[in-house]
């Protein structure tokens, strides 16, 4: 089994279309890359050390959030099978008091999951805000990073509909929000060894200029699967004007993803 890679990026940054195109890919060559299947930022919060050592690990409350809004992508539905199977054998274990290591449990559960495909990988935006769980349960896990530009993410984040009262209702707001988790990303990439991660411009993606970098990245041929990738047209937008934060945070992502463009190269 190769490596994991979770894609991470924004909200409104291209990373369900990658990662629906992802999972195509990861199917094809007997893995499974799931969308937005939110388990380790389930387990993050729903096993920890104090319910361990109450013999009381939820998985009923694990396994609702799952099915509140469903995991996308091919396999999905075998997956989520898979995944309740091990919740339930995870819970059964930390009720007979057999088990003190919220992480060795996590990863047990992830191994039920996703064991036994040749490659795995997940999708979900706020893993950015769980970057160090991340690292200490999955440590050898590879990250590929979407970045896009703030004007245009806060854009589509005004216009996003349906129930999510999470959502930013003014740029200000928004640019906040999208300078906040992109700056975890900036923080935690200064842990990291160059070959762990792979940082990707969405405007670049959808023009097919980043696909020979991806593939390197992740070992597969995927070009074949992204050509419904399109940037949008929104011809009466005009560029907002950055507060400078939010411009230093998309200038510092673009060093990013200059230096480790070259890095590759060499």
């Amino acid at each position: 089994m190769t490596a994991p890679v979770f894609l991470l990026g924004a909200q409104r940054s291209g990373t369900t279309a990658l990662a629906h195109a992802l999972g195509n890919a990861f199917r094809d060559t007997g893995g499974l890359f799931t969308v937005n299947g939110k388990l380790l930022y389930l387990m993050q919060r729903w096993i920890t050390p104090e319910d361990l050592a109450a013999q009381h690990v939820r998985a009923d409350e694990i396994l609702h959030a799952l099915r509140r809004r469903l995991p996308q992508g091919s396999g999905s539905e075998e997956w989520l099978a898979r995944t309740e199977d091990a919740l339930r054998d995870a819970a059964r274990h930390a009720a007979a008091g057999t088990v003190t290591d919220p992480s060795a449990l996590a990863r047990a559960i992830l191994t039920g999951s996703y064991g036994g495909y040749a490659r795995w990988g997940e999708k979900y935006n706020e893993y950015l805000l769980s970057l160090d769980y991340l690292a200490q349960t999955v440590p050898d896990a590879r990250y590929l990073v979407l970045i896009r530009r703030p004007d245009d993410v806060t854009r589509s984040m005004l216009r996003w509909t349906g129930d999510r009262p999470w959502n930013p209702c003014s740029s200000e707001a928004a640019l906040a929000k999208w300078a906040h988790w992109n700056t975890q990303w900036l923080t935690f990439a200064r842990k990291l060894p160059r070959n762990t991660y792979c940082v990707i411009r969405y405007d670049a993606l959808c023009r097919g200029e980043e696909n020979r970098r991806l593939e390197a990245f992740l070992g597969m041929e995927v070009g074949a699967y992204l050509s419904d990738l399109r940037l949008p047209s929104h011809p009466e937008d005009e560029q907002l004007n950055l507060p400078p934060e939010v411009a230093k945070v998309w200038q510092l992502l673009n060093e990013l993803h200059t230096r480790t463009s070259q890095y590759e190269r060499t």
